[in-house]
């Protein structure tokens, strides 16, 4: 079995989880996910199989869409619900829509996220997690990360309330995290706040209307109909330039060879040469060797 299988992950799962199970669902090894999420969150999952799991890294740093629930009032240690609260402010409080959306406008383009002391970022060799578990503060790097748009989806004129909550829709780049996006919207506001839930819509090409959970997987495979929707690794790579693969080209290309540089690599960082609409290799610039490309993914199977 190869290609794209978009799965539904569901809340109280990890990533790794959702793998394991996997494996066993389908009786094969060669299965990886493509970034993760939380167990608190369900969303778009793309599960990578056999030669797919090659393209896994590309759509892991895709753009990705979210909906998320941000509660102004209160903070917590892990920037979400699940964290233990650290700030409080119990006044009553008055957002206006305008308001609002005069720092959402603002928050949206390319800004500075420092991730949370609860994340996966690794710092000397250690993931911050494994600090904050024991109590430690260290210094977190600041990173740039780009918000492509933040929708507000509640229609209210005003939010008003000791808590207030309303709900968002973010389209992001790779590396974003939502919870600090949400503290971030508070402080613009002037008040503490966390993520109270958040759902992932879109994983690069792949959309909720795409998935299926682990029920409905087990289910197609026992009807003989899982094919059916499984993606072809192509999926993964449309923001990528696709070049039909000349026949004095295709010992060389099949072969990995550094060679010449195609001309569609003078405006693009890679390239994917393809045969019969199938992709057998992709290509970029040589790091070192100036006018010459190489090979950065093989597809055998695709020949």
């Amino acid at each position: 079995m190869e290609g794209i299988l978009p799965l539904w992950k569901e809340k109280g799962m990890t990533s790794h989880d959702c793998v394991f199970k996997l494996r066993k669902i389908l009786g094969m090894k060669r299965i990886g996910h493509t970034g993760t999420l939380d167990p608190s969150v369900e969303g778009v999952l793309p599960i990578c199989l056999g030669q797919a799991t090659k393209v896994a890294e590309y759509v892991t740093d895709a753009g990705k869409e979210y909906i998320a629930t941000v509660s102004i009032g209160a903070s917590t240690e892990t920037e979400d619900a699940d964290g233990a609260v650290v700030e409080s402010d119990e006044t009553f409080k008055r957002v206006t829509r305008e308001e609002l959306l005069t720092v959402l406008q603002r928050l949206t383009g390319e800004i500075t996220q420092i991730p949370p002391m609860y994340s996966a970022v690794k710092v000397n060799g250690k993931r911050l997690y494994e600090y904050a578990r024991k109590g430690i503060e260290v210094e977190r790097p600041s990173r740039k990360v780009h918000i492509y748009e933040i929708e507000l989806l509640d229609d209210a004129d005003f939010f008003e309330g000791e808590e207030l909550q309303f709900s968002i829709r973010i389209a992001c780049g790779k590396g974003t995290y939502i919870r600090t996006l949400s503290v971030q919207i508070g402080e613009q506001l002037g008040y503490p706040a966390h993520m109270k839930n958040l759902v992932r819509t879109a994983s690069g090409n792949f959309v909720q209307q795409d998935c299926m959970t682990l029920a409905e997987v087990v289910e197609r495979k026992e009807n003989g109909q899982l094919n059916n929707f499984i993606r072809p690794l192509e999926d993964a790579l449309i923001d990528f330039t696709f070049v039909p693969l000349e026949e004095d080209l295709y010992d060389k290309i099949m072969n990995g060879q550094v060679l010449p540089q195609h001309k569609l690599l003078l405006q693009n960082d890679v390239i994917v040469f393809t045969h019969k609409d199938k992709a057998v290799a992709i290509y970029r610039n040589h790091p070192t060797k100036e006018g010459l490309m190489k090979p950065e993914k093989m597809f055998p199977v695709n020949r």
